[in-house]
Parts: C-alpha cells; structure tokens; sequence
C-alpha cells in the first residue's frame, strides 16, 4: 500500500452498519456540484453504501440505478442527487449523451464504475476506492482530485 498524501483519507469499516454510517455522513455534507466516483472490484459495497445516500436529505426511496443507468433523488429544496451507474456504458461519449454537466448544476452526483468513463468526467472530483478485506470489512480511500468536492475538502 502505497503512502497516502495529505488530502487522501482511508478508512476501514468493520460492518455494513458502519459503512451505511460512512455513506449518509458523505450525503448529508454532498452540495450541488459535488462529483463522487466509486471505484472497485464487482461485488464490493457500493450498492450498500449508495443505499445511504438519504442522508442528501432525499425522502424518495433508493434503489440501484443498474437497469436504468441513473436514479434521481430530490430534496424539498428542489435540489437532486443523481446516482449513475456506468457499468453498463461502453465509453465516455455515452456518458456525455447523458449531459453530466446540467446533472451537476442542478445537484450533486455520485459515478459507480466511474473508471469506464473517465474521460467524460469533471477534473474536480473525490474518488472513492472501495475493497474486499473480509466477509463484514471493507477499505475505503476517499481521494480528491483537482478541487475535490465543496463538501469534503
């Protein structure tokens, strides 16, 4: 494991009630603008932890974006969180059919498999490495790039 930087955090959590912890902790400091990209091997926890994501102050219910590519959640402010999945997205121009950009004018947005489409993606971001360490624990480097997020940085 290579040696973190100042802004990189790491984070281990010890149960999926401690990861749900982490991710609506993360939603409730996310403002519009804000791009998290989750990286990580198939079957890690980042459905689980998208699940968290009601603390955004959303009360539609979560549910996983993988069959409709993005799942939107509204705040009575009139502000969103859009939840895309891109596992299923050849390349970088079909994301950018999506229009990212009025996504994140509008609200916040959080990438699943945001490494397949990269190049679409704005240089401000935090980057969130989720891995496997045992049946109930998983790592979690949260690292921010370029001006990183409004809310964590």
């Amino acid at each position: 494991m290579p040696i973190l930087d100042s802004r990189t955090l790491e984070f281990f959590s010890r149960s999926p009630e401690q990861t749900r912890r982490l991710g609506m902790r993360l939603g409730s400091l996310l403002q519009v603008g804000d791009l998290v990209c989750l990286s990580g091997d198939l079957g890690q926890v980042k459905p689980r932890w998208c699940r968290a994501w009601p603390g955004w102050g959303s009360l539609d219910p979560v549910s996983s974006p993988t069959f409709v590519l993005v799942n939107v959640y509204r705040r009575p402010d009139g502000k969103s969180l859009r939840h895309l999945d891109a596992y299923r997205l050849q390349n970088a121009a079909e994301a950018e059919d999506l229009d990212l950009t009025l996504m994140l004018e509008t609200g916040a947005l959080v990438v699943e498999w945001a490494e397949r489409i990269s190049a679409a993606l704005p240089a401000d971001n935090i980057t969130v490495k989720m891995r496997w360490m045992a049946d109930e624990q998983r790592g979690m480097i949260f690292n921010p790039h370029g001006n990183g997020t409004n809310a964590c940085w």
